[in-house]
């Protein structure tokens, strides 16, 4: 398994960063989440990875690279886990000043598209607010409306469903994140 703290010299083999996520494709070797998704969209450009309007790629990019460097708080407060029941814990300022920032880019994102998902169909923005969407729901931070549509959207499309089934079957745990 993965190990972040002491690192697993067979993982190394294969992602150069000793992190995920990573993919190898037809010997070429891509890690970061946003750089994996720009290469999924450039090696399958119809597939829709990425809104086709110009306007709506670029806010898709921008708010994806929001996620993608941003919400520290949240992350460091509120690990993701899917096996974790819904509780809410103690959580500082910064935490919801975080959560606050996301359910504008949510309400802001969907207005525009008319949803189901950020911009309209699901693209590479909604599978980089994946982990968010259970974060919210696992530690019990939001009950505002619009998170609570887009989280239902996003646990009923089949991406989540199949990801869901794949993390709940996983052996490996890390203690820290049970908590």
């Amino acid at each position: 398994p993965f190990d972040d703290e002491g690192g697993n010299p067979e993982f190394r083999k294969f992602s150069p960063s000793g992190k995920v996520p990573v993919l190898v494709d037809d010997g070429l070797t891509v890690w970061e989440s946003l750089a994996i998704l720009e290469y999924l969209h450039d090696r399958f450009p119809d597939a829709g990875f990425w809104p086709l309007d110009r306007m709506a790629r670029s806010q898709a990019r921008s708010v994806s690279n929001e996620m993608h460097g941003g919400f520290g708080a949240l992350r460091s407060a509120c690990p993701m886990n899917m096996r974790r029941e819904i509780k809410a814990i103690a959580v500082g300022d910064a935490v919801f000043r975080d959560v606050s920032r996301i359910e504008t880019i949510w309400s802001e994102c969907l207005e525009k598209s008319g949803g189901p998902f950020l911009f309209g169909d699901f693209c590479n923005a909604d599978a980089m607010y994946a982990p968010v969407v259970n974060r919210l729901e696992k530690y019990a931070l939001s009950s505002h409306p619009v998170v609570q549509a887009y989280s239902r959207a996003m646990k009923a499309h089949l991406a989540w469903l199949e990801w869901e089934k794949a993390a709940l079957a996983e052996t490996w745990i890390v203690p820290a994140d049970e908590a």
